[in-house]
């Protein structure tokens, strides 16, 4: 009986000592985006501040850091995330994020989509642009990383 006491007693020991120990990754902070394009060039890059509100993304700071006529002052985003799972306390979930150039752009009307998915800090997808401007169109691929 005492064995029985003790091996209780060490499962219960052991079961307390994974509480709190997890290091979740989540979707909210500051991120780096480099888009890639179909022939493997660097087609867009920009950073920006997203904070989960639900499903929808607050959406911040975004600024390019690649020379654009594309995207001028005005420009606005939007974004969603949903998650889909945790596993070894890292979440994983679907991703999607619109920037919209702004009325007032000298260079068209133009939308930039990202679809993706979340894993292990890393956001990766697809990407595609769209728009009246002069050579604001295009699709590849993306990575974000925090």
């Amino acid at each position: 009986m005492k064995q029985f006491g003790i091996a209780i007693m060490l499962l219960w020991v052991m079961a307390l000592s994974g509480c709190g120990s997890s290091s979740n990754s989540s979707i909210n902070g500051n991120w780096t985006a480099t888009l890639t394009s179909a022939n493997g060039t660097q087609a867009l890059a920009f950073t920006v501040s997203l904070a989960e509100s639900g499903s929808a993304l607050n959406v911040t700071n975004l600024t390019f850091t690649t020379s654009s006529s594309c995207f001028a002052l005005g420009t606005t985003a939007t974004g969603a995330f949903t998650a889909t799972g945790t596993s070894g306390g890292v979440t994983t979930g679907t991703f999607q994020l619109t920037i919209q150039s702004g009325t007032g752009n000298t260079n068209g009307a133009n939308q930039l989509t990202l679809q993706g998915t979340l894993t292990n800090n890393t956001i990766t997808g697809n990407w595609t642009l769209t728009g009246t401007g002069a050579g604001c169109s295009g699709s590849g691929t993306f990575t974000m990383s925090s």
